[in-house]
């Protein structure tokens, strides 16, 4: 299968290729829309789905995997000494997640580096690289193309399947009314493409499409993919055909999310009840701006996924009177997890295990894989990507608990905590986890000099022929005046403490001069992501 505008490919060929996905959406999204799911529906599915895990498993490796010798799974299930009727003794002996801890020793599993087809796989005399496309759907049906935001790394082209989202919608209604949100009326904030699409018809699937789309950037923008105008239209164009209107896009950026908080306000005012589903930053730019403008948005919901949603972040939406939701998701696997609503930490979540399997890597269980790393495994059988103890570049804390929540009481036991990424960030020669990075620019910096958790970010540069290190302490100039060698010097002394190797690396920076001064808002990836660490 072939994913528009993945490699190169002549004018009239990717206009042709655009030309036969706009006749396949606007042909199959009038049925898609035409039969919502209803709550019962919703609860009957799930039911189904968490009776059905082991054969689910094992329906996906028959039909995609062992079939075909030279699939990276079959490869690494081979070289491990596990053909069909192993995995189906482990599966009953173990059970799917025991045997998945064990292929897991086993050697089969991809590190996050090499599902994205960064590094080859490497697994003693078994060597290969994983291509673009390999670990796809055969059988998945393109209705458009979502791309990862590259924030590790080189974005990737994952199909929009019409099947996925009728799935996917199943776990957003029910985590929606988990917390009494069956009433809510909802917007998107969020660039044109990707979630924008999938977020609008989920929400339609389920009988509530949202009623606002606010983007910021304009779907007319010189330079932005003709893609994004013509899907815009065949989507609401098949909206207006069985007469469910879909909402056009409202330029709202990051500098003036006025629009975003007047909506709130009109629906607040009606005595409704608003939900914006976007990232974690976003809602706390929503939230800082009505403030500002001496907006209550008391009441308002915000669905943050797509970055940690911090303790410094949720202090600043509650801080407003509303509500956060966090939301753990990938553009590969769409929602992983969804807002606890007992919450003990400030990202608790509870983790869809009807879509997908999770295990968690203990010490000595892969050399390549560190302790704590959750490695996904794929359930649905409309997942546009095969996943197989696959890391994202992960870690949580895992918990069961009896929180009472309708979450639970749905049947969703496993909590996720402080869901952040495990890889190690180095900027300048100095390596560090990101957990430092994100104490440092949320609450340390913030706390000494004022300002907000999204005022504060880093940039690595390579400065010079030489292509000396240069990190860039970027800050809000919202923030106000500011003496440079103070906050230089109270970022160093921050993120060097403790450690003994960290304070020498601290020292070096400091007689390098590494670590310069920007008055400049923090920068923002292409779907509107404030990374932590932003690599220039």
């Amino acid at each position: 299968m072939k994913i528009p505008g993945n490699g190169p490919r002549n004018a009239a060929r990717e206009v042709a290729e655009e030309l036969r996905l706009g006749a396949r959406v606007l042909g199959s999204l009038p049925g898609f829309l035409r039969t919502p799911l209803s709550p019962e529906q919703c609860r009957a599915e799930l039911a189904s789905r968490l009776a059905n895990r082991e054969s689910r498993f094992l329906r996906q490796l028959d039909r995609w995997v062992f079939p075909r010798s030279a699939h990276p799974y079959a490869r690494l299930l081979a070289h491990a000494g596990y053909d069909r009727p192993e995995v189906f003794r482990l599966l009953e002996a173990e059970g799917l997640e025991g045997a998945l801890s064990v292929l897991l020793r086993s050697g089969v599993f991809l590190t996050c580096d090499e599902f994205k087809g960064r590094v080859p796989v490497c697994r003693g005399s078994l060597a290969f690289r994983i291509g673009p496309g390999e670990l796809i759907r055969p059988d998945a049906v393109v209705h458009g193309v979502s791309r990862s935001s590259g924030s590790r790394g080189p974005a990737t082209a994952v199909p929009i399947d019409l099947a996925f989202i009728r799935d996917h919608a199943v776990n957003t209604h029910l985590g929606l009314e988990a917390h009494d949100g069956g009433g809510w009326t909802h917007a998107h904030w969020g660039v044109p493409g990707g979630t924008s699409v999938t977020n609008t018809l989920e929400l339609a699937k389920g009988g509530v499409p949202p009623a606002r789309w606010f983007t910021p950037v304009a779907v007319a923008e010189p330079g932005l993919h003709s893609r994004y105008r013509w899907g815009t239209w065949a989507m609401r164009a098949a909206g207006r055909i069985v007469g469910i209107p879909l909402p056009g896009p409202t330029l709202a950026t990051p500098d003036d999310p006025g629009p975003v908080v007047d909506w709130l306000r009109q629906v607040l005012d009606a005595a409704g009840a608003p939900h914006v589903w976007g990232f974690a930053s976003s809602a706390v730019l929503i939230c800082e701006a009505a403030r500002s403008a001496g907006v209550d948005v008391a009441g308002a919901r915000f669905t943050m996924g797509g970055e940690p949603t911090t303790a410094a972040r949720r202090r600043a939406v509650e801080d407003a009177g509303a509500v956060p939701l966090p939301r753990f998701g990938a553009t590969e696997t769409d929602i992983i997890a969804f807002a606890c609503r007992s919450p003990e930490a400030p990202d608790d979540q509870h983790f869809f295990h009807d879509r997908h399997a999770l295990v968690q890597a203990q010490e000595n269980d892969a050399d390549l894989i560190p302790a704590g790393t959750l490695l996904l495994t794929s359930l649905l059988d409309s997942a546009p990507v095969l996943l197989l103890n696959v890391s994202l570049g992960d870690q949580a804390r895992l918990s069961r608990r009896a929180c009472g929540c309708p979450m639970e009481r749905f049947g969703w036991p496993l909590h996720l905590q402080g869901i952040r990424s495990y890889e190690k960030l180095t900027a300048g020669g100095m390596t560090f986890l990101d957990v430092d990075v994100i104490r440092v620019l949320e609450e340390t910096l913030p706390t000494r000099f004022g300002g907000k958790p999204t005022d504060y970010q880093l940039l690595e540069r390579a400065k010079g022929p030489a292509g000396r290190p240069e990190l860039r302490l970027r800050v809000h100039p919202r923030v106000g005046p500011l003496d440079d060698r103070e906050v230089v010097d109270a970022f160093l002394e921050a993120i060097g403490g403790g450690d003994s190797g960290e304070r020498l690396m601290e020292l070096q920076w400091r007689k390098a001069g590494v670590v310069v001064l920007e008055r400049e808002a923090p920068a923002r990836t292409e779907s509107g992501k404030i990374l932590h660490l932003h690599a220039s």
